[in-house]
């Protein structure tokens, strides 16, 4: 039976991801027939959509399909009807991760976009948006799916799931694309020739991969990493200080390139407090590169993803937002790393949370495939951080200061003390116009005259930027 044609609502539509994601949606048009495509945006957005919007037109234009881009600032037009909604949008856009990055930074904290301090504060300024996303998909297009990228992915995922009520959902990340883009090459494999395992939580997961005999072939790539000439598929956005070799050996697991974060917290974090200092945080950096990509996109002949786009940190995202799309509609259960629940593919958490595991995509979703039990350190460290993001969900959603608390205490980048007081409070004050579910914190710490220690943010937050 001939299936219908697709309509995609993306929110966030104004992302200067747009044209990969456009990109994508092309190359497997054979596959997913489109007929119409919602951009939408919030007003701050609204330049930015309007000059992405005229650039997705025209690479569709410049394809065989006959495509139409629809541009829209009232997300209730675009919904009805939907077949999937992908999700890529920053509440507070650049401006406010640069204070989740400064305000850490100002204590000797990591600043992050999705670890420590400032990873949980994206998540409870992003979480009830998501959630209000939901609602209007319950009313408006109640059979679509919902294909989340806007990040802490794992976290807001989790939320839509366990308090949005809504098991249509699909968590994504770029981070496997990369991974197996890169690794097979390293040991003189294409990537039909391996088979990957991947286990754990967005940006903090670890996989194995085996050769077409099923020998596993992990600690060949491992031993392969260490070659300088080698490209491993570090995201461009993750200084790139190298694993200890004797550590990766001995779990015969290869760590998602955020586990630097962790394993390598030390080099990572004087890293970041150098370009604090100097160049300017990460996400002061991305808000000159984007600067630069809006610049391109305005030219009335480009109708192509520019290479430029690789160094925003956000790459092979299209080879995941699209082969999961396709995956569904074409019932083709592709192998995708995704957030999905748990149902015991990691038997050492519980079967209704959210873990990001290798998985085959279908007409159902995402049937995760069985990792089995971690040892004894990696189960640890996996415990550890989904509890603490339990905890952060939880506080998005009930504005509960003490459970946000319980979440910094737990995150291991975050030094438990006054410091981290100080860095909470900071953060909710820096935030306010986002975390209305704090709203009666935050006039208590306004009342008792908190105020900001670092510049930029203070200057931002007084700016109402």
């Amino acid at each position: 039976m001939e299936k219908k044609p697709v309509k995609i609502v993306t929110i966030g539509g104004g992302s200067s991801y747009t044209p990969e994601l456009m990109e994508g949606f092309i190359k497997r048009y054979d596959e997913l027939p489109i007929k119409e495509i919602w951009l939408v945006d919030i007003e701050d957005g609204k330049e930015k959509l309007e000059i992405v919007g005229k650039m997705a037109q025209r690479m569709w234009d410049a394809s065989p399909y006959d495509v139409k881009v629809h541009l829209t600032l009232d997300r209730r037009e675009a919904l009805p009807g939907a077949d999937f909604v992908t999700t890529q949008f920053r509440v507070g856009l650049l401006n406010a991760r640069i204070k989740d990055e400064r305000i850490p930074f100002s204590y000797g904290m990591l600043g992050q976009e999705t670890n420590g301090a400032g990873g949980m504060f994206k998540a409870l300024r992003t979480i009830p948006v998501i959630l209000s996303i939901v609602e209007d998909m319950k009313e408006l297009c109640p059979d679509a799916w919902l294909v989340n990228f806007t990040n802490p992915s794992g976290m807001v995922t989790e939320a839509v799931m366990r308090y949005g009520k809504w098991d249509k959902v699909i968590g994504l990340c770029n981070v496997p694309v990369n991974a197996m883009m890169k690794e097979p090459q390293m040991i003189g494999k294409t990537l039909d020739e391996v088979t990957y395992k991947f286990a754990g939580l967005n940006h903090f997961h670890w996989h194995k991969v085996y050769d077409e005999n099923g020998r596993d072939v992990t600690k060949d790539i491992i031993e392969a990493t260490y070659d300088p000439n080698v490209d491993d598929g570090t995201p461009a956005n993750i200084f790139d200080v190298k694993f200890f070799k004797e550590q990766l050996l001995t779990m015969n697991m290869i760590p998602c390139g955020y586990h630097r974060y962790y394993y390598r917290e030390e080099e990572m974090l004087a890293h970041g407090l150098e370009e604090y200092n100097g160049i300017g945080t990460r996400g002061q950096q991305v808000k000159q590169t984007e600067a630069e990509l809006f610049e391109l996109y305005k030219d009335p002949n480009l109708n192509y993803k520019p290479e430029q786009l690789t160094k925003r940190g956000g790459s092979h995202y299209s080879d995941a937002a699209c082969e999961t799309i396709a995956s569904i509609y074409g019932n083709k259960l592709s192998h995708i790393v995704v957030t999905t629940k748990n149902n015991g593919a990691v038997p050492d958490l519980p079967a209704d949370v959210a873990v990001e595991v290798s998985s085959y995509i279908g007409s159902t979703g995402a049937r995760a495939i069985a990792f089995g039990p971690l040892a004894p350190a990696e189960r640890g460290w996996l415990q550890c951080m989904k509890n603490m993001e339990l905890c952060v969900e939880e506080a998005a959603v009930t504005g509960d200061y003490g459970m946000l608390m319980q979440a910094f205490i737990l995150n291991p980048q975050i030094v438990a003390g006054e410091k981290m007081v100080q860095v909470m409070n900071e953060l909710l004050i820096a935030h306010k116009k986002y975390l209305p579910q704090f709203a009666d914190k935050i006039a208590e710490l306004e009342a008792a005259g908190v105020t900001i220690k670092d510049d930029v943010a203070r200057e931002l937050t007084e700016q109402g930027l």
